[in-house]
């Protein structure tokens, strides 16, 4: 008789996300997993395959909840010129607020893992894809809206909306607030 799981699965994923988040991929071994989770080397190869796959579900749901966080910002209503740069800012103080400088496991994953990993890099992909599409269509909204000049290009301001934040996330590992409010103010600044 089959023995039935003794943990969540979800929540599993969601433990493996933080410390592989705090620790980075390499940095993480198979008994930091063992230790943190709760669960035996066995249960983590019957249920999730390999640590590589464990750390697929786990960007797969940094990405996930990252991205519903965007969307809500965005379906607030109002001008969606000011939820850009709202977007933006509250990027830049959660990098700053983050005492333990995780940055962002996205872009951790890009600096870490790739070239070279097929998954990692579709994921990674994905992710920024999936911000730079809801940034773009904000701008589009906002040019709708009358608040950004018909001359300015949505999707290449979204573009380099997009290259801010993860340099942004970069930057939250050494954190200068100066540097990185200096920075979000200066490349607002395209947008009016």
């Amino acid at each position: 008789m089959a023995r039935s799981k003794e943990f969540d699965p979800d929540v599993a994923v969601r433990a493996a996300m933080e410390l592989f988040w705090r620790k980075g991929y390499e940095a993480t071994s198979m008994q930091d997993l063992v230790d943190h989770l709760g669960i035996g080397r066995g249960s983590i190869y019957g249920t999730f395959g390999s640590k590589h796959e464990l750390y697929l579900l786990a960007l797969d749901r940094y990405a996930e909840q990252t991205g519903d966080d965007v969307l809500e910002q965005f379906s607030q209503g109002g001008s969606a010129l000011t939820a850009v740069r709202a977007l933006v800012r509250s990027f830049a103080e959660h990098a700053l607020s983050d005492t333990e400088r995780k940055g962002c496991l996205v872009t951790n994953t890009a600096v870490e893992c790739l070239p070279g990993d097929v998954g990692l890099t579709r994921r990674v992909e994905s992710s920024l894809d999936g911000l730079e599409t809801a940034i773009a269509g904000a701008l589009v909204r906002a040019r709708n809206q009358g608040d950004l000049a018909e001359d300015k290009n949505p999707r290449a301001l979204a573009r380099l909306i997009v290259t801010l934040i993860q340099g942004l996330k970069v930057m939250a590992k050494v954190p200068d607030p100066r540097r990185m409010r200096d920075a979000v103010d200066q490349a607002l600044t395209l947008l009016d």
